[in-house]
This record gives structure tokens, C-alpha cells and sequence, in this order.
């Protein structure tokens, strides 16, 4: 049996409820894929296939300085990311940008991709948070 989108927005946002404070994309995701595994609607593996579009948000802010875009651009780049739309504002010292990406020809992984913009944002001292299109669009569906 197929689980509908309605079930799903259940289960995400029984998730969240139930993760609290300690509720990130991917943990919201595995207590998702049990909760539809243990129901019996689709098997564990086939739900991740289902969920991942292969595109990604990103979001970073900070205080601006030089350089910070282009960082965050070439090291995506260098993951073979493409970068499908992007929005940035600079509001006196701050700086906001929020970016659709397709991951979907990288030879790296969402964890991987992951990795490399914490060791951006570290470098360059701003917050750099991605999650996968799915699991946004779940979640801001309930």
C-alpha cells in the first residue's frame, strides 16, 4: 500500500514533536522511515527512494565580508553541485542567502556535502544549514 501525503505529514510532524530540540532533517527522516516501516506501508529502503528529489536548500547567514558567496559557490562547485536557484540579501552588516541545489550529479553524498559546508561555515564564521527539498517540503506542509 502506498502511504499518502496527508500520513506523512502525521508521521513528520509526530516526529518532530517527539524529537524536540534534538530534531535535524536526517533524524527526522529515519524516525519517519520506521515509523512507515513498522506499519507496514512501504519498506524502509523503497521510502528513502521515494523521498530524495536529489535537490537540496541551503541556507546560510552571518555577519557580511568578501568572499563569503563565493566560498560557499566554489565549494559546491568542486562537488559537482549545480546551483538551480539562489536568493540573497545583504541588510546593513548582515547577510542572508538561501539556495535550491541538485546534488544529483555529485559524486558525493548529502553527508559529504554536508561535511564540506560546516568546514566552510567554520572557516568563514556564518551558519551554513542544509536539508533535503523532501524533508522541507514535508515539514513545512503540516
Amino acid at each position: 500500500m502506498k502511504i499518502s501525503e496527508d500520513e506523512i505529514r502525521r508521521l513528520t510532524l509526530e516526529a518532530i514533536t517527539e524529537l524536540g530540540d534534538k530534531a535535524t532533517p536526517d533524524l527526522i527522516k529515519k524516525v519517519v522511515s520506521k515509523s512507515v516501516s513498522s506499519i507496514g506501508m512501504l519498506p524502509e529502503d523503497k521510502l528513502s527512494d521515494n523521498l530524495s528529489s536529489g535537490r537540496i536548500i541551503l541556507t546560510s547567514f552571518g555577519l557580511n565580508s568578501p568572499g563569503i558567496i563565493a566560498q560557499i559557490t566554489k565549494t559546491l562547485s568542486e562537488s559537482k553541485c549545480d546551483i538551480r536557484d539562489l536568493s540573497q540579501k545583504i541588510m546593513d552588516e548582515f547577510y542572508t542567502m538561501i539556495m535550491i541545489i541538485d546534488i544529483s550529479n555529485s559524486p558525493k553524498d548529502f553527508k559529504d556535502i554536508q561535511n564540506e559546508m560546516n568546514r566552510v561555515a567554520e572557516e568563514l564564521k556564518v551558519k551554513i544549514f542544509l536539508q533535503h527539498e523532501d524533508v522541507f517540503r514535508y515539514m513545512h506542509r503540516i
